[in-house]
């Protein structure tokens, strides 16, 4: 009977943190530049010592993101660059260390620095990217940036640090940028190019996503009626155990 309720309870675990990971998912469907996370249940021996492994406990981990481009979606807007095919943006994360992500939405802030719109600074070949005020920007398909202001010729103010690693080389933090498993930045690639006035979408597949909650919501709903079923055949035990006495 125990074993019965110990493997719905880790089941429903498992289902639940599924469950959170699609509702991200989903939840950034609209997110520029997003990676879908990736899931998967695995069995985890419980193991104390002096005694055997006798029991197993259902974990929901991360595999990962899914490496697949997002839509791009034409702007207008010059201050928009989106990558085409393989490559990432190379931006300053929080703490200070260097992160990347497909989310070409940039802007100038108050100092003349070259940021997303979630405020990370954007890295070129040789650090941070300024640009004078009132300029026009340019951004040509190696990522090289132009200003020009007024009749003025144009200048050219850096090159965005365009980066190319192997997925398997990358994971994804809770920020939803990009670094290097094992530290460190990875070198510039000169292949990547990239379009401007466009941006990249998310990657998450609202379809599969919906359908996936929906399929989650069953097994769970599974696994509380075994609990139930559990509970009942407990409750028959003791109205028989009691007759007997």
């Amino acid at each position: 009977m125990d074993r019965m309720i110990y493997l719905s309870m880790t089941g429903a675990k498992a289902l639940m943190e599924r469950q959170d990971a699609l509702s991200h998912n989903l939840a950034n469907a609209s997110t520029d530049g997003f990676r879908a996370d990736l899931m998967t249940a695995r069995a985890v021996p419980i193991r104390e010592e002096g005694t055997a492994t006798t029991r197993v406990f259902a974990v929901e981990t991360s595999t990962g993101f899914d490496g697949k481009s997002g839509p791009i979606r034409q702007t207008g807007n010059p201050m928009d660059v989106a990558i085409r095919d393989r490559g990432w943006f190379a931006v300053q994360a929080a703490d200070g260390s260097e992160a990347y992500t497909r989310d070409g939405g940039m802007v100038v802030d108050e100092q003349g620095n070259l940021r997303t719109r979630r405020g990370q600074t954007v890295l070129g070949d040789g650090g941070p990217i300024s640009i004078p005020d009132g300029a026009d920007v340019h951004v040509a398909d190696d990522g090289t940036v132009m200003v020009q202001i007024g009749k003025q010729k144009p200048s050219q103010a850096g090159k965005l640090k365009l980066v190319d690693p192997e997925l398997a080389d990358l994971k994804k933090g809770d920020d939803g940028l990009m670094r290097m498993k094992e530290g460190g930045e990875a070198p510039v690639s000169d292949s990547v190019r990239v379009v401007q006035g466009a941006v990249e979408g998310s990657n998450v597949n609202v379809v599969e996503s919906m359908v996936g909650m929906i399929e989650v919501q069953r097994q769970f709903e599974m696994q509380m009626k075994l609990l139930q079923t559990a509970e009942a055949n407990e409750q028959r035990a003791s109205q028989v155990l009691s007759i007997r006495g």
